[in-house]
């Protein structure tokens, strides 16, 4: 899709577009705050407008993203953490190389078996991670089920190695503490076509925070910025 034809018909800059986006994914506001941030700077922007940004362009800032991200190690960290859709918890599957760089995420309605040989086909079909010579994961249960089902149909190697240690996951876990920061103020979401258009807005701000963009190092904000919108096809 061309950057004129993602924009069209909107009436706003896709520079303010992009920034609100940006903004809703990376700190912890709501977007009653950025309405606010907007009217200071003399933009009337209601806060329901922001909203349809985010549900638009948070999934194609993840999509645009892909291809510039820099190769994982081969050291998994998988858990999942809960995220509330119209008053019931769901499942946020998360991973993480030994670096903490994120391998990739999926939003489910369950907990089991074959939703983590899901989460694990999906991180291996990413561009940017490898095949893992060794997955970290909790007491789950349903991770045994799911590495032995994929190395079952060869989309693990047998030698994989799964290891059940809860401290040795400390890492994803930590991980988790940024995406719950973020969607605290946001007070539970809607439906899962909210939550996962969202997260997905959200988990690409992290990976690119990480510094996870080549070229692009962690701490480096404005070069991040800046990038995103060179995503977008926007000028400076």
């Amino acid at each position: 899709m061309t950057t004129d034809s993602l924009f069209k018909w909107r009436h706003f800059l896709p520079e303010i577009i992009v920034l609100n986006v940006r903004w809703y994914c990376r700190y912890s506001l709501s977007y009653r705050d950025l309405e606010e941030m907007m009217q200071e700077r003399g933009m009337e922007v209601d806060h329901s407008t922001i909203n349809r940004w985010v549900l638009k362009f948070a999934p194609e800032l993840d999509k645009r993203l892909r291809p510039h991200l820099s190769l994982t190690n081969d050291s998994w960290r998988v858990d999942e953490t809960y995220i509330q859709i119209k008053g019931v918890w769901k499942y946020l599957y998360r991973a993480v190389d030994s670096a903490g760089n994120t391998l990739d995420f999926m939003l489910s309605a369950k907990r089991d078996g074959k939703a983590a040989a899901r989460f694990f086909r999906k991180v291996l079909r990413a561009n940017h991670t490898q095949a893992p010579r060794v997955i970290t994961v909790d007491k789950n249960a349903a991770y045994p089920v799911a590495v032995e089902a994929l190395k079952g149909d060869e989309t693990l190697a047998a030698k994989t190695e799964l290891r059940q240690s809860k401290y040795m996951n400390n890492m994803i876990e930590q991980d988790h503490r940024n995406i719950k920061r973020l969607t605290k103020p946001m007070m539970g979401f809607g439906s899962f076509n909210t939550a996962r258009r969202t997260l997905s807005g959200i988990e690409a701000m992290s990976m690119i925070r990480k510094g996870q963009v080549k070229g692009i190092s962690k701490g480096e904000s404005v070069s991040q910025a800046k990038f995103i919108e060179e995503l977008f096809g926007i000028s400076a």
